[in-house]
């Protein structure tokens, strides 16, 4: 157990170091506004790649996953709640399983 212990605090600090140094070191380094735009937007086209992927596949019905898709990408342009957006998706491609 002892041995668990200091293998989960090791992990800990070697994710923990790298993110802490450039808060530290970098806190008060000023972006210009390209920069500001690229590093906001790079989370959503992070989990954009990662999940698109997976839209085709999600209900074993291409056609059904565009649906859900199309669902999805018109609540969110709509300025939804990503819990609404998420839930309203899966709701749509339920009804569309029956047409």
């Amino acid at each position: 157990m002892n041995n668990l212990l200091i293998l989960i605090i090791g992990m800990g600090l070697v994710t923990f170091i790298p993110r802490l140094i450039p808060m530290m070191w970098l806190n008060d380094l000023k972006l210009n506004r390209f920069w500001e735009l690229f590093f906001d937007y790079l989370p959503y086209a992070m989990l954009s790649a990662l999940i698109f992927p997976s839209i085709l596949f999600a209900s074993g019905s291409t056609i059904l996953s565009l649906i859900g898709f199309a669902a999805a990408l018109l609540l969110a342009f709509l300025n939804m709640n990503s819990m609404i957006v998420v839930i309203g998706s899966v709701f749509i491609v339920y009804l569309a399983t029956f047409i």
